[in-house]
């Protein structure tokens, strides 16, 4: 979801993961414009839930959370994966058990040691489904996770069989299987360490966490800011070049860009459709724009009737509305070039990306064929229905679904409509409730560099139901074996392959529709140095000062 350990967005980051979000430069706190003690201000979205690791899944919960805790590794600005916590991690011959050993003097900002046992009790607590988080499929690869999946028998302090401590420094992970991506799956913010006090109170945990990262939280002003400042105790290798961070919360990216350029934000991770044209010309921001690796797509639940993914009527009728849509006229009139049209379920900086599997030609629009394929979806059972667009209004999405909504009713002559829905977090709460009955904005920001984290978080059953990222509840045991395959393979260009066979059933039943890669595109207020983005699209807050 997010940098340095996350990835999210979730939904995007999903976090996936999603399109970013915004506020009103006046809730409050100092301007940027003048400000001398070195604080960042940037552009963000209130969190979805409190700030605990395991529960975070979206970018403006995962925004802050890479920035208080430290995981076992950290990823540089290239994805390349770095030891921070870790002192090593070495695994057996056939990449099923893992040793850890930790670095020494790591601690919380409570002045409490980080030990093995503030992995082991975090990442059980994560996969135990008394405890509901939100991140529990990332564990399932881990000895004993399916014995934490019954909620009704589980008191939520049961641990993973597969973590044993060996001392305060040394512990061991027992997988099902071999899992090559392990090692850089511990990066993602999911994995991070808990102190004692969490277990305690996770609910007065979550409004200020305490965490052994970067940066502390001061404040947490819900929908105006979040204020956090730099940890003096923190150990790692990552170099911190300003006093702290205040994310204001917006709920327009216009006001946050007029912000920008008035000097009272110092930075934003996106850029407004009614800016797209200008912003790299413009003389009152510095701007930002290279090939990214968020992927934005919608989802229709795989369950919604007509629509049954699996079934010939569901099928036909997802390839039709694939069809019937211009990815093309959107990127380059909707978003003045600012993306790319999407060919597949990953992004183009991700190893194993193609633009040349079967059934990619339904992501191509053609009209005439989408007409056919609706017609006969038609005659296995007549659709009268209204089908819905959902997405987050304070996003900027509206543009895109406006566009997507004409093409869809002016080729397959339905009655299509947007939903938009005033809040990202009233939107992720709808989503997460299942409560949403039609189409509905997702994307997904990675949490690693790999295509694992695309296909299996999005659309593996163990992702699914409340388990993961997998928000449309897809579910096929065709993907999961190959997904299963790919995890276990033990070089890349294998893997990569079970990969492409899984993505191969993804284009041809489509649980979620891939429209275009966001580029890595924002601003920065006049006066801020080193204004760069890594390869989550995001901001690399801590290498920016004033």
């Amino acid at each position: 979801m997010k940098k340095k350990t996350l990835g999210l967005i979730a939904g995007i980051c999903s976090l996936g993961m999603m399109l970013s979000l915004s506020a009103c430069g006046s809730n409050g706190g100092s301007s940027a414009k003048g400000s001398g003690d070195n604080i960042i201000t940037a552009y963000n979205s209130e969190p979805q839930n409190a700030l605990i690791p395991g529960d975070t899944n979206e970018t403006g919960g995962g925004k802050v959370g890479q920035l208080l805790f430290a995981n076992l590794i950290a990823f540089n600005a290239k994805g390349e994966a770095e030891n921070e916590v870790a002192d090593s991690i070495k695994p057996n011959a056939d990449s099923t058990q893992y040793t850890i050993t930790l670095k020494d003097g790591w601690k919380f900002t409570d002045g409490t040691p980080v030990t093995a046992e503030s992995f082991t009790k975090a990442w059980s607590y994560v996969a135990n489904a008394k405890n509901a988080q939100k991140c529990s499929s990332f564990f399932s690869s881990i000895k004993g996770y399916d014995k934490l999946q019954d909620a009704n028998s589980l008191k939520g302090d049961e641990q993973l069989e597969g973590l044993k401590v060996k001392d305060d420094k040394t512990f061991t992970v027992d997988l099902n299987a071999p899992d090559s991506v392990f090692p850089v799956k511990i990066g993602y913010l999911a994995f991070a360490p808990l102190p004692e006090s969490f277990y305690k109170d996770p609910k007065a945990f979550g409004e200020k966490p305490v965490g052994n990262g970067m940066y502390k939280l001061d404040s947490w002003d819900h929908g105006k800011q979040i204020v956090l400042s730099k940890n003096a105790d923190y150990k790692g290798s990552q170099k911190v070049a300003n006093n702290g961070v205040t994310f204001k919360i917006y709920t327009s990216p216009d006001s946050a860009y007029a912000d920008v350029q008035a000097g009272n934000l110092d930075v934003m991770d996106t850029v407004p459709a009614s800016n797209t044209k200008t912003f790299q010309s413009d003389p009152d921001v510095e701007p930002y724009n290279k090939a990214g690796s968020v992927i934005q797509t919608f989802t229709i639940p795989a369950d919604l009737d007509h629509w049954k993914t699996g079934t010939e009527e569901g099928q036909l009728r997802r390839q039709a509305l694939s069809m019937a849509i211009n990815r093309e006229q959107i990127v380059e009139k909707v978003l003045n070039g600012i993306g790319t049209v999407a060919t597949d379920f990953t992004a183009p900086v991700i190893p194993g990306y193609s633009k040349d599997l079967k059934g990619s030609d339904n992501l191509k629009y053609n009209p005439t064929k989408a007409k056919e394929l609706w017609a006969k979806a038609d005659a296995i059972s007549k659709y009268d229905g209204k089908l819905t667009f959902s997405f987050n209004a304070d996003g900027g999405a509206q543009p895109i679904y406006e566009a997507v909504v004409n093409q869809v009713n002016n080729t397959l002559g339905i009655q299509a409509s947007i939903n938009p829905m005033p809040t990202f977090q009233e939107f992720r709460d709808a989503i997460s409730n299942r409560t949403i009955k039609g189409a509905f904005r997702t994307a997904w920001q990675p949490d690693y560099p790999s295509a694992e984290n695309y296909l299996y978080q999005l659309y593996d059953t163990a992702a699914a139901n409340g388990h993961g990222s997998n928000d449309g509840d897809y579910s096929n045991k065709d993907v999961d074996k190959l997904l299963d395959q790919a995890a276990s393979a033990t070089d890349q260009e294998t893997a990569i392959k079970y990969y492409h066979d899984a993505e191969e059933i993804l284009l041809e039943q489509l649980p979620a529709f891939p429209l275009y890669y966001s580029n890595a595109d924002g601003v920065a207020a006049k006066g801020v140095k080193n204004f760069q983005m890594d390869w989550q699209n995001q901001p690399i807050y801590e290498e920016m000062s004033k």
